[in-house]
């Protein structure tokens, strides 16, 4: 007896069966249409997977598989603190502030660090002097800064007088009578001779602390 095997067409020649007949079937099978379907089919889910991978990085070229580890928001912030206040005025001038400390700007900037000045005494100069800072609304920093640039500049006395340059009082006005603006009593007087020395500073530095950073660089201010 013969040996009889039961073959199972392929799934290609199935669907060619199927749609074109059984008659028709062999012909087509002849021109590869099966295989030729598989490879269009192949090479159609190829194009269309470059095709959509290519829009996304024209449509949004920063998403997806390239984003950046460095992309961030600037405009996010979760420290509760308030905002930074930030802007250029001239040189010397105060320009950044945030929790009580400050930063110089200009050519004349420089770090510096000055210890926290003591509470001063009561009826001292000193206090005098604090309370106008006050009333400036600057901070215990920048009295510190004052204390240390006018223990420098006169050791706070108001009869200081430097002998080669002439500069004269607490804040070794240079010359001495232009403190004559904030009185007749300038020469003997320290409140006087304090006040001027806070407008002086205000006016050309901005804050104590920039005149102290200006004192470190250059030896005057």
């Amino acid at each position: 007896m013969g040996r009889y095997e039961l073959v199972r067409p392929s799934m290609g020649k199935r669907l060619v069966q199927r749609i074109f007949g059984r008659k028709l079937a062999p012909k087509l099978e002849n021109l590869q249409l099966a295989k030729k379907i598989k490879v269009l089919t192949a090479n159609v889910i190829a194009i269309t997977c470059i095709a959509s991978y290519a829009m996304v990085t024209v449509i949004d070229p920063y998403g997806g598989a390239l984003t950046s580890a460095y992309a961030y928001n600037s405009s996010y912030s979760n420290t509760g603190e308030d905002d930074q206040i930030y802007g250029f005025t001239s040189q010397q001038k105060i320009s950044f502030e945030r929790g009580g400390w400050a930063i110089v700007t200009g050519d004349e900037a420089a770090a510096i660090y000055v210890a926290n000045a003591a509470t001063p005494e009561t009826g001292s100069i000193k206090e005098f002097a604090y309370s106008l800072v006050n009333k400036n609304n600057w901070g215990r920093d920048q009295y510190s800064c004052l204390v240390a640039l006018w223990e420098r500049e006169s050791n706070w006395r108001w009869d200081a007088l430097n002998k080669s340059s002439g500069a004269y009082g607490i804040p070794q006005s240079l010359p001495g009578r232009k403190m004559a603006e904030m009185g007749a009593d300038w020469a003997t007087n320290p409140e006087t001779q304090v006040r001027w020395g806070i407008s002086y500073i205000k006016s050309r530095y901005g804050a104590p602390c920039g005149a102290m950073a200006h004192s470190n660089k250059f030896n005057w201010y």
